[in-house]
């Protein structure tokens, strides 16, 4: 323990925490998690920070950093950034995540070979530090780590773990998340995110971590524990994408966002192998920073509109087709086309739902030899309207699952990977072709410049591409909210909603009463979610806590048959307005139940 904080001054700050639980200043899992936190030796380094903030009654910021322990959540530990705390990434929470991942691999480990562990970061605040930690970790409980000595992507981790035959694999990256957040995506050695038993294994692991071993990074990479194989990777990746190529014309000028994060070590290679030649990289959103300055409000997201404002101006300015957008981490990929021939007036962005279904039916036209066998895979919150695509191509379609790629993966494997045509998540994740088992956009923006080029070939607009599958497969709209519920109340409250949810949920939702029937793809709904089915078929509500951050998210369906649809600009407009009228009912279904204190 550092001579600075004495015994003494320990049980000091020890007796001002209990007279701060007695107050109720502060919560009492709070207290407890603070108490542990000063009385365990490998926490050392980061007490002072923590007296301080005691003898200073910095309440609310002990509150949040304390109040529960950091969990695991939809595929590994994220949450935002503080020096201490028990809810919060720091050196002691990242570190108990590699212990705990490496003492469940080498308790469960699948064969004899030598332990591995692939690791990977991206441009966020401490990525290489918490991976040189992590390495240490990993070396100091005998695994041999292959390192990827620079900014690269989530799918190149996911891939190197398969490339090297890793036991497991560890990403630092917080994906989408604001700034101060970072976190640890933790891999099996399939290359995906764990799925049971492993995942609640190692986060039992995580969270009994008694001791925590590292080495110096510095010194394991010069003992040869640490592999640097960026180069390796960097070339068998691009080949690997690029199998997954179509023949077709490649006359098309495309800019390119890597929003601050490391999608240009991915995106742009491919793109040039594949023959795209035209590419620009957006220079205000090029350089890698963790802040991401210059994208609005510094979320770098590609769900959001506004981060493609200044992108879409560049496009109108430089007359190009196509506007892609990767997120910080790149393995999620946004799009924008012109609406119309005229690439210099209006642009408008596609949803995850409608990339999906424009790059179903690609692959699944350019894929000779299709059979009963093919499938498709999707989450239960993905648009039906990729199952109806498949069913029109005759392949099988995967779509009642849990949200989270790695049930994605998990299908894979299951079925394997020969008859496997597209991955899909609604949150702009795609995968085509077996070299990872996690969403890549580097394959995905592949793909999206292919589907253009041929588009603009043949004289259509992806726009009008989109509405001729809607009149061939009927009009689908969706929408998603977000209520966010932070901190030990926001859990609490959480809670309360999902269960009214489930067993006192509204009467009607837009107009429409609700029913018990479901459709046949919607039998099996994962435990998480509560599905609230609408009289018209089709149409209905998924309600489910967020894996990832403290937040209630909403999926709203609406459909129209193809054999009901006489005027698609009317029709759009319709199920806008019942959107509207469905969002209005849950919010004030929801405020419903704040207001009477979560009763």
């Amino acid at each position: 323990m550092p001579e600075t904080i004495s015994p003494a001054q320990i049980a000091r700050t020890l007796e001002i925490v209990e007279q701060a639980v007695r107050n109720e200043a502060l919560l009492e899992d709070a207290g407890k998690n603070i108490r542990r936190w000063l009385t365990t030796d490998r926490n050392a380094p980061l007490i002072p920070g923590v007296v301080e903030a005691v003898e200073q009654g910095q309440w609310d910021l002990l509150n949040d950093v304390f109040w529960t322990v950091l969990s695991f959540g939809t595929g590994g530990r994220r949450g935002r950034m503080h020096e201490f705390g028990t809810n919060a990434i720091n050196d002691t929470t990242i570190g108990e995540s590699a212990q705990g991942l490496a003492n469940y691999v080498k308790a469960h480990r699948e064969d004899d070979g030598e332990l591995a562990c692939a690791l990977a970061y991206d441009t966020r605040h401490k990525s290489r530090h918490f991976a040189e930690l992590c390495a240490g970790v990993m070396v100091a409980n005998g695994f041999r780590v292959y390192f990827l000595d620079d900014y690269r992507s989530t799918p190149a981790l996911s891939f190197l773990v398969r490339l090297k035959n890793c036991s497991c694999g560890i990403m630092v990256t917080a994906s989408h998340n604001p700034p101060r957040d970072n976190a640890v995506k933790v891999y099996w050695c399939t290359g995906g995110q764990l799925l049971p038993p492993h995942d609640t294994g190692v986060s039992e692991q995580v969270e009994n971590c008694q001791e925590i071993h590292c080495q110096d990074f510095a010194e394991a990479l010069h003992e040869g524990r640490v592999v640097v194989c960026t180069q390796e990777v960097d070339e068998a990746f691009l080949q690997a994408v690029c199998r997954q190529r179509r023949e077709g014309p490649r006359e098309l000028k495309v800019i390119y966002s890597p929003l601050h994060g490391v999608g240009e070590s991915a995106v742009c290679p491919v793109l040039r192998a594949d023959g795209f030649q035209d590419v620009e990289v957006f220079g205000p959103h090029a350089t890698p920073d963790g802040n991401f300055p210059n994208v609005p409000n510094q979320v770098a997201n590609p769900e959001n509109p506004e981060v493609y404002q200044a992108i879409l101006a560049r496009a109108r300015e430089t007359r190009a087709d196509l506007v892609l957008a990767t997120d910080p981490d790149c393995d999620r990929l946004g799009c924008a086309a012109p609406k119309t021939s005229d690439n210099t007036a209006e642009w408008v962005t596609f949803s995850g739902n409608q990339l999906g279904v424009l790059l179903t039916d690609f692959v699944l036209s350019q894929t000779p030899d299709l059979t009963p066998e093919h499938y498709l895979v999707k989450t239960l919150v993905t648009t039906e309207m990729i199952r109806r695509i498949g069913d029109s191509y005759g392949v099988r379609t995967f779509g009642d699952l849990a949200v989270g790629f790695k049930w994605i993966a998990g299908v894979m494997d299951r079925e394997g990977p020969e008859k496997f045509l597209l991955g899909l998540e609604e949150s702009y994740g795609y995968l085509a072709g077996p070299h990872a088992r996690d969403k890549d956009a580097a394959v995905a923006a592949m793909l999206t410049a292919e589907m253009a080029a041929a588009a603009k070939a043949a004289g259509e607009t992806l726009h009008e591409r989109l509405d001729r599958l809607f009149w061939q497969h009927g009009y689908h709209a969706e929408r998603t909210l977000n209520r966010q519920m932070e901190g030990a109340a926001g859990m609490a409250t959480m809670k309360r909603l999902l269960q009214r949810f489930r067993t006192a949920p509204p009467d009607s939702l837009g107009g429409l009463a609700l029913t018990d029937e479901p459709a046949d793809s919607q039998r099996n709904v994962p435990s998480d979610m509560v599905m609230l089915r609408l009289a018209e078929t089709g149409n209905f509500v998924v309600v489910r806590p967020s894996g990832t951050e403290p937040k209630v998210k909403l999926y709203l369906f609406t459909f129209v048959p193809a054999e009901q649809l006489a005027d698609l600009e009317q029709t759009q407009l319709d199920m806008n307005q019942r959107l509207d009228a469905i969002e209005a009912d849950l919010q004030a279904f929801i405020a419903q139940g704040e207001g009477a204190g979560g009763s």
